[in-house]
């Protein structure tokens, strides 16, 4: 089973460039693309929020002509960014995003895999929380599914990351002890996948490993001094392949939207290291 992840999309109202450099449709355009050229082709992808930069109807619009193409089913979950109400309308086909009428949470099976997604999202504020009612939720959804590999996917981290203005806007300490101890109940849970930093990052989190993806667009700079200034940089747009078998867990690929050259051999065709 293979799935992919994308996170940190920030698609804007049509002609409208993220701050006023980034052209987001056309690294989403070029992204949908490659997922679909892929061999072998995932079988579902998850977009662990900031779907939209704003949070309109227009901006949602938009993001569905965008993802149309994929030939492949996809999940949905909301960032800081995100609007619920405007979401679940444009994307009114999406059964799952209506499961709870009040977060966008959900549990599907892809394949032998169990996706959780968590709503991580605090209305008007860049920070996640995770208040009682969805914690009292996923404790649920974990207990029902022992029985199965979990990937639990939620927008914000919930670790530090050494980068000072995006730790500052993480999941707040408090929902993330109170969820470090729920998932170290669960030794199923296989991976925690989130979004928000557009970096690759991997950490030990709650007796499995956290992960968070690049962005198929911007990424934030890679700056560790604890007082470096918000920004970010025009890195090569990237996403995350989970592969998933039971007798090997789940085995994590970054990999790049735009291909580089080759591929090239390393060997002769009788055999012999190229030199």
């Amino acid at each position: 089973m293979l799935l992919a992840q994308i996170s940190d999309l920030h698609i804007k109202r049509p002609g409208a460039l993220a701050y006023r450099r980034v052209d987001t449709a056309a690294h989403l355009e070029r992204c949908v693309a490659r997922l679909n050229a892929l061999e072998p082709k995932p079988d579902a992808v998850v977009i662990t929020g900031d779907l939209v930069d704003l949070g309109s109807v227009a901006e949602y619009a938009l993001l569905k002509t965008l993802l149309a193409p994929l030939t492949m089913p996809i999940y949905l979950l909301v960032g800081n960014h995100d609007d619920r109400a405007a979401l679940r309308q444009v994307f009114d086909d999406h059964a799952y995003l209506h499961d709870s009428p009040e977060f966008v949470h959900y549990a599907v099976d892809i394949g032998p895999l169990r996706l959780i997604a968590l709503d991580s999202q605090l209305p008007q504020q860049s920070s996640g929380h995770l208040c009682d009612a969805r914690l009292a939720w996923l404790d649920r959804q974990l207990e029902q599914a022992q029985d199965k590999s979990v990937m639990l996917a939620l927008h914000h981290p919930p670790f530090v990351s050494g980068i000072g203005h995006m730790d500052r806007q993480r999941l707040d300490p408090e929902s993330a002890q109170r969820l470090a101890a729920i998932v170290s109940r669960y030794p199923n849970v296989e991976r925690v996948v989130c979004g928000h930093v557009h970096r690759p990052i991997f950490t030990r989190f709650a007796g499995t490993i956290a992960s968070a993806v690049p962005a198929p667009a911007h990424q934030v700079a890679l700056d560790l001094r604890s007082d470096a200034p918000s920004a970010f940089r025009l890195e090569p747009p990237a996403f995350a392949l989970h592969q998933y078998a039971p007798e090997t867990g789940v085995v994590t690929h970054h990999a790049y939207v735009d291909e580089g050259e080759g591929p090239y051999p390393f060997y002769e065709p009788d055999g012999t290291l190229i030199d």
